[in-house]
C-alpha cells in the first residue's frame, strides 16, 4: 500500500485530472490513498501546524519516504529498485510532500527516507503528479511492462 500525505489541495482542473489517470493506472498493482491537510497561510506557524498535521496522519509501522531537497537523487530505474526493494520490507510506504515552506524538523526526523526529485521548486499540485508519474514508472519497470522514456 502506498499512502501519499501532502499539504493544500489541487485545485486546477488540468491536475486533478492527470492525478485521477495515474491512480488508476496505479491501482492495478497497489492500493494508493491521497491524504490531503490543509495548508497554513501563516508563515510564522506553517512548518509548526502543517508538520503536526502530517504527523498525524502516519503510523508507526509506515516507512516514510519525505520529498526534500536535501534528500538524495535517484533516476527512474534506482528509485523503482528502491521501491521493490522496500516493499519486501515493509508493505506500508508514506510519501510526504510539504506545504510552500517546506517541512518541519519533526517531519524530517520521523522520515525514514528523504528523496530529492530535484533542487528546483515546484507547485505542490504540479508535484503530486511528477510523484505519481515516478511512482506508475516504478512499477512498470519493476514488472518489466513496457513504458515510454
Amino acid at each position: 500500500m502506498i499512502k501519499i500525505v501532502c499539504a493544500g489541495k489541487v485545485k486546477e482542473k488540468y491536475f486533478r485530472t492527470a492525478i485521477d489517470e495515474y491512480l488508476k493506472r496505479i491501482s492495478r498493482y497497489t492500493k494508493i490513498d491521497i491524504i490531503e491537510i490543509p495548508d497554513e497561510a501563516n508563515v510564522e506557524k506553517a512548518l509548526k501546524v502543517e508538520g503536526d498535521k502530517i504527523l498525524s496522519k502516519i503510523k508507526d509501522d509506515e516507512y516514510v519516504i519525505a520529498l526534500d531537497i536535501a534528500g538524495e537523487s535517484l533516476s527512474s530505474l534506482e528509485f523503482a529498485k528502491r521501491m521493490d526493494k522496500l516493499f519486501s520490507i515493509n508493505s506500508k510506504l508514506t510519501f510526504v510532500i510539504g506545504g510552500s515552506y517546506g517541512l518541519s524538523q519533526d517531519v524530517i526526523k520521523r522520515s525514514d527516507y528523504l528523496l530529492s526529485f530535484s533542487r528546483m521548486t515546484f507547485p505542490h499540485q504540479l508535484f503530486r503528479v511528477i510523484l505519481l508519474e515516478q511512482i506508475y514508472r516504478a512499477y512498470k519497470i519493476n514488472n518489466n511492462e513496457s513504458y515510454h522514456k
